[in-house]
């Protein structure tokens, strides 16, 4: 089963998905988890995001999808 909850900062995303993937026993994915970790890590993407992080700006949806397309490969 796979689920994707889209939406803006505060809108539940997180609550829900919690909910879900502890009513139905399936992992929950959360990108806020995966930027930080990549930070942490330094890795490459991590670096890119460190950078984009520390102006202030949004992080791109290619790096997104990058680390997305990493934790589900």
């Amino acid at each position: 089963m796979k689920i994707i909850l889209l939406g803006a900062p505060g809108a539940g995303k997180g609550t829900q998905a919690k909910y879900i993937a502890e009513t139905y026993s399936i992992p929950q994915v959360s990108t806020g988890d995966m930027l930080r970790a990549a930070v942490k890590e330094k890795s490459e993407l991590g670096l890119k995001v460190e950078q984009v992080m520390a102006s202030g700006a949004l992080v791109t949806d290619d790096i997104i999808i990058a680390l997305v397309k990493e934790r589900i490969a």
